[in-house]
């Protein structure tokens, strides 16, 4: 790419390249064998660290927001995007807008009860409930894993039919019937049911699906309701439409006002004569008989 300032450039033949692309140069490059300082365990590869970075630290300010935006902060949900945020709280059955903090205090409450009531579980009953019955942490983990062991079949570009086989994964994620609003940060978060306490006022879900077909209307029957602002649009629709009785009457009683500044539409409306029209013969005849025997004639 024009914009390439680093290059990885593979042994194979035909050769590819991975490329950094910084039009702007604001990126920059460090070597180094850990993760960035803002960014936390990652929830595959270190899932024990991350749950516990996350119940440790359930003061934080950050968790004061709505579920569905905390699990995209990357200091705490590393490795989280937008689609596997939708499919966990999914899977969950969590509302995105309810508050973090309650979420995962709750959460944390459970985990201590399952440890109370019976402390001498072995391992594989344990992983056993976890599959059973995961939580919003485990599913963290056990989603993105689902599409890393099928890596094969939903993100090979070499195999065609792999968005394909990714679509029927989906379980919410752009999947027909399921709501939609955009959080705060301004990115779609995809749900079922209610949204939750906390989300964006003066917003309405909106369903994704096929539309359903809509009948038309017969021309002989319009509907009473009509807004004026409806109706004129229809009449421009329609090329040049016959005027209503009450706008001829107002044109005519406009052109009949004296005055300046008359409107060019107005100019072809004009009031009926009141006297009939008098040929120029006939009124040259009727001043010159008036001159001889009146005077001055009337002007007519």
């Amino acid at each position: 790419p024009r914009h390439a300032h680093l290059r990885f450039l593979t042994r194979e033949s035909p050769q590819r390249a991975l490329c950094f692309v910084d039009p702007r140069r604001f990126g920059s490059w460090r070597l180094g064998d850990a993760w960035q300082p803002e960014r936390g365990p990652c929830v595959v590869s270190e899932y024990q660290a991350f749950r516990e970075n996350v119940l440790k630290n359930l003061d934080d300010r950050a968790f004061d927001k709505p579920i569905c935006e905390v699990l995209l902060n990357q200091k705490y949900f590393n490795g989280i995007g937008n689609y596997l945020r939708a499919e966990i709280l999914f899977r969950v059955k969590i509302p995105p807008f309810e508050k973090a903090r309650t979420v995962l205090e709750a959460l944390k409450e459970q985990q201590q009860e399952r440890r109370k009531k019976d402390p001498s579980l072995t391992l594989s009953k344990k992983v056993k409930l976890r599959q059973e019955n995961p939580d919003l942490l485990e599913l963290c983990h056990t989603v993105p894993m689902e599409v890393i062991t099928a890596e094969k079949q939903l993100l090979d570009p070499e195999h065609s039919d792999n968005y394909a086989a990714f679509k029927s994964w989906l379980r919410c994620y752009l999947v027909p019937g399921m709501s939609c609003l955009r959080d705060r940060s301004g990115r779609t978060i995809w749900f079922q049911g209610e949204p939750g306490p906390m989300a964006p006022k003066g917003q309405r879900p909106r369903k994704t699906g096929k539309k359903s077909p809509q009948l038309k209307a017969e021309p002989e029957a319009p509907s009473p309701e009509v807004t004026p602002r409806a109706s004129k649009q229809r009449r421009r629709a329609a090329g040049k439409p016959p005027k209503s009785e009450e706008k001829e009457e107002e044109e005519e009683e406009e052109a009949d006002r004296p005055g300046k500044g008359r409107a060019r539409g107005r100019r072809k409306v004009a009031a009926a004569p009141a006297v009939p029209e008098v040929p120029p013969s006939v009124r040259r005849s009727r001043r010159t008989s008036a001159r001889r025997g009146q005077g001055a004639a009337p002007a007519v």
